[in-house]
């Protein structure tokens, strides 16, 4: 990109009111289901230029601990970023949503998704340099239904699908590689979703084009969770599962402090710490040596964790 026209700049402003819009629409989604905790809300602003709206539910029935969060930041470059892209001095923009669910149930997944814009200027702080979106979603079971994993897939794929025949399967596959927590034997955090980053325009695709898509992929969020939620919500469970279900965070935060390119970078950017961290579960374990029983469900879902499905 090598001057701002009308089109990065109406690009922006859509996706910004967007992303605001959406996390709207996924906490109202959210709250129909949870009969008494209700999302409460923190504005916040960043030093150095732009803020946020943080929305967090915790204690609820259906959701022990989640939150929504969305942000448009901007300002000079931190060294951090331009060591990272091997640039000089310049102004960046950034927004997005981004969300992790922590259901109470051990037979209601975890979910987690975000879509984001990043934009990069010159030193004149209005010429764009570089600008790509990113983002995906991922479903995170304790136990595993086949009938959850498809339609989550599937609800995905159709989305990809109406701009590209290709994104799913190239997607599915990004998600699976980096969702994974190589330290414990490429064990991946759960059953994947899609995962894309760095979508830049290209002879295919153009920016308008990628915001039309991940603007798609965003609008499907509440239709590839929510009927799993309402199918598992109401199952009974035991404190076996429930003790497993903490296991399993246990692999969760793992992932998140050790691999997770978004938490790295907001600790090493002296991001917001409570809305970096709120992504981890509010009950966790480490045992030593952890191994499910030999045919057990858990193990069926160690097995899956470890050798990638296709759902769809």
């Amino acid at each position: 990109m090598s001057e701002q026209t009308e089109t990065d700049i109406s690009v922006r402003s859509k996706f910004t009111a967007f992303v605001y819009e959406l996390q709207e629409r996924i906490c109202t989604g959210l709250e129909q289901l949870e009969p008494v905790a209700k999302f409460h809300e923190d504005n916040w602003n960043r030093e150095g230029g732009g803020g946020g709206r943080t929305r967090v539910i915790e204690h609820g029935e259906v959701f022990e601990k989640g939150w929504v969060n969305c942000s448009t930041v901007y300002g000079e470059l931190p060294e951090v970023i331009r060591q990272r892209f091997g640039v000089g001095k310049g102004r960046f923009y950034a927004t997005g949503v981004s969300l992790v669910i922590h259901p109470k149930n051990p037979m209601v997944p975890t979910v987690h998704a975000n879509y984001r814009l990043f934009e990069l200027y010159g030193k004149d702080g209005k010429t764009p340099v570089d600008a790509w979106f990113g983002g995906g979603a991922d479903l995170t079971p304790y136990y595993l239904w086949d009938e959850d994993a498809s339609h989550f897939h599937a609800v995905l794929k159709e989305a990809c699908d109406r701009h590209d025949a290709r994104f799913y399967p190239r997607f599915k596959k990004e998600c699976d590689n980096y969702f994974n927590n190589t330290h414990r034997g490429n064990e991946r955090r759960g059953i994947g979703g899609i995962f894309f980053d760095y979508c830049r325009p290209d002879e295919d695709h153009s920016l308008k084009d990628w915001c039309a898509f991940v603007m798609d992929t965003g609008n499907v969020f509440l239709d590839s969770y929510l009927p799993i939620v309402k199918r598992r919500m109401a199952l009974p469970y035991d404190e076996h599962q429930r003790y497993f279900q903490e296991i399993r965070r246990g692999r969760y935060v793992e992932f998140n402090l050790i691999h997770d390119r978004g938490t790295l970078f907001g600790l090493k950017t002296n991001g917001r710490i409570d809305s970096i961290l709120m992504s981890l579960p509010p009950r966790a374990r480490w045992d030593y040596h952890y191994t499910p029983a030999e045919g057990s469900r858990e193990e069926e879902l160690l097995d899956v964790l470890r050798h990638p499905k296709n759902w769809v």
